[in-house]
């Protein structure tokens, strides 16, 4: 069992207190400490994230989440367990036969979680026709793909399924987000102009998004934008329920390796995926070799990384 609780500053330095002797010599990467608690082992990172794992990690970890909500009773608890994770996994996850048998347009976005690199925003129109062709190609289990593979099958894919893409860059993204405009806004817009560009094009029996806000919030979204897409289908996993919305993150998802790619390249950095501790050291090393503006092309201003780099600065 494995349980994550992510702690603040004042639970930290207590936990640093009553494990001082049962600490262990060696500390995982960007860890303050691995200590032994009975049949459970705690590893606490440097991001507050303290985790608990072994056959009493829950009551280990349910006696810090107590402490935690002590210290801190106006702030919400986040604590994830894995066994309710695994439980979550192994859900049905139903299909709608007269969607997934359907001529569709899906669109699905790929991005928005990572510091570095762009967003990337696709529709794809799936026929009743390319239906076999893709089951075959393993679309439907496009979540269990790994970049290698998508690699190898989207050039496949693009060649037989009609698409529209939109790559917003970060210095773009740096220019639109702002108090008015957050993330799910801007995805919300870039989702209606693919939806909008391939429906010309296409007459599909359904439109389907992979569901990123409530469908009220998502037209609130576009309200002063022209030539809004209704009438859409707004899933959950989507992409596990729909070919097209599976064809869409697919596609989404390579142009924004090969973009990443080229980014990394421009920089003569490797640059890691997601918002970790490790991108922090990255995006240090790149502002000391050319200097804080440069993460205005390359870099997502508004996460918390900006700050955490800004005061490894100091």
């Amino acid at each position: 069992m494995t349980i994550t609780l992510k702690v603040s500053d004042n639970t930290r330095k207590e936990m640093e207190e009553f494990f001082e002797d049962f600490k262990r010599p060696k500390t995982p990467a960007y860890a303050v400490f691995q200590a032994d608690d009975a049949d459970t082992v705690v590893t606490l990172y440097e991001s507050g994230k303290a985790v608990f794992q072994g056959v009493s990690a829950d009551i280990s970890a349910r006696m810090w989440m107590e402490r935690e909500r002590h210290l801190n009773p106006n702030k919400q608890i986040d604590m994830k367990n894995s066994e309710d994770k695994k439980k979550e996994d192994k859900k049905e996850i139903y299909v709608d036969p007269k969607i997934y048998y359907s001529n569709s347009i899906g669109s699905d976005e790929v991005g928005t979680g990572d510091y570095f690199g762009p967003i990337v925003v696709t529709s794809a129109f799936v026929s009743k026709e390319n239906i076999p062709f893709l089951e075959e190609l393993g679309v439907k289990d496009s979540k269990k793909m790994d970049d290698n593979k998508i690699l190898e099958i989207v050039p496949q894919i693009i060649k037989k399924i009609p698409y529209k893409s939109i790559i917003l860059t970060n210095k773009e993204y740096n220019l639109k987000y702002n108090e008015d405009i957050n993330m799910n806004k801007i995805k919300a817009i870039l989702h209606n102009k693919v939806l909008f560009e391939l429906k010309k094009e296409q007459n599909p029996d359904y439109v389907v998004v992979d569901e990123f806000a409530k469908e009220f919030v998502y037209y609130s979204y576009l309200k002063n934008t022209p030539n809004v897409v209704r009438n859409i289908t707004f899933m959950t996993k989507g992409e596990s329920k729909c070919l097209s919305v599976a064809c869409a993150s697919l596609i989404s998802r390579y142009i924004f390796i090969n973009e990443f790619d080229k980014l990394g390249e421009s920089v003569d950095t490797f640059l890691p995926k997601g918002a970790s501790d490790k991108v922090d050291e990255v995006g240090l090393q790149i502002v000391k070799k050319y200097g804080f503006d440069k993460l205005k092309d390359i870099a997502k201003l508004n996460f918390k990384n900006t700050e955490k780099i800004k005061n490894m600065m100091n």
